[in-house]
């Protein structure tokens, strides 16, 4: 409703005055408010409102200009987790090859530790024999000389002596050097 319409509803004739009738005068009243709010606030209220406006296009514009970035970002994030798995991946596999190497190693090492203990083996046999050998023939020896002894001193007369020289002299000139 504008302003001139209230006043079509008033009867010629009547002029101004006092009305009594306080829904007409309310809706009279605020008609007023509004149109004199409208015509000097509009200026205001629509610059307000342009402001705001504005205001909003460069919060959405920030909000996409933020967005684009966090999308960047999450773009990076997901390469450089690309390639994480791509050296995990790498590393796992120079793991398996590295420990494949040491257990070769290992066991190479362990068969030439076997290999030698075996030697050590033969040569501490091979020396516990001679030395087994070497006391049995001292025995042996030693009981030869005690025998010889006992025969010599039980048996001494010249003939015999004499034989033993005679037998002596036989092997050492049939003896030949080699």
């Amino acid at each position: 409703m504008t302003f001139l319409t209230l006043f079509a509803h008033i009867p010629s004739g009547e002029g101004f005055g006092f009305n009594g009738n306080i829904l007409e005068t309310n809706l009279i009243n605020l008609s007023v408010v509004i149109a004199v709010v409208v015509s000097f606030g509009g200026d205001a209220l629509r610059s307000l409102l342009d402001n705001r406006k504005q205001t909003i296009l460069n919060n959405l514009q920030e909000a996409d200009q933020k967005a684009k970035e966090a999308e960047e970002k999450l773009t990076k994030a997901r390469a450089q987790l690309e390639l994480a798995k791509k050296k995990a991946i790498e590393i796992r596999e120079q793991g398996v090859i590295t420990a494949e190497q040491e257990k070769k190693q290992a066991i190479r090492q362990m068969q030439e530790d076997v290999s030698r203990l075996n030697e050590i083996k033969q040569e501490t046999i091979r020396f516990q024999q001679q030395k087994a050998i070497s006391q049995v023939s001292q025995q042996v020896v030693s009981l030869a000389l005690n025998q010889v002894r006992e025969k010599l001193s039980n048996r001494l007369d010249s003939t015999f002596h004499s034989s033993v020289n005679n037998f002596n002299i036989v092997l050492f000139t049939n003896y030949k050097p080699k």
